[in-house]
Formats: C-alpha cells, sequence, structure tokens
C-alpha cells in the first residue's frame, strides 16, 4: 500500500492513525474514543500501524 500524500507548500507530510484499544481497532479515518498518533514520517507511519496488526487489531 504505497500512499502518497499532497501537502502545502513549506509543509510536511502528517500521517493519521486513530487506536481503539477497547475495541482493537486500527482506523485511518477519525474515530470518537479513539487515541490519535501522528507521524511525520511514512515508514515510521506503516511500522505502528503492523504492530497493531501484529497485536490482532482489526483495521477499518
Amino acid at each position: 500500500m504505497d500512499k502518497e500524500r499532497q501537502t502545502p507548500q513549506n509543509t510536511e507530510a502528517l500521517w493519521r492513525v486513530w487506536i481503539d484499544t477497547r475495541r482493537r481497532v486500527v482506523s485511518f479515518h477519525e474515530q470518537e474514543n479513539a487515541c490519535l498518533l501522528e507521524f511525520h514520517s511514512q515508514d515510521m507511519f506503516w511500522n505502528c500501524v503492523n504492530q497493531y496488526a501484529g497485536m490482532e487489531y482489526r483495521y477499518q
């Protein structure tokens, strides 16, 4: 899943994921009662997502 982020000039790309530990869900869009994690590196973003997948979290 290689996805490029377009950003306005002079700003960095920001990768976001919401983690709901109660329901064990990783979401790529805002979720109520979920913790927002932000990354400036696409590699770090996917590493985090993959770690949650390894803990059997669902993607949404």
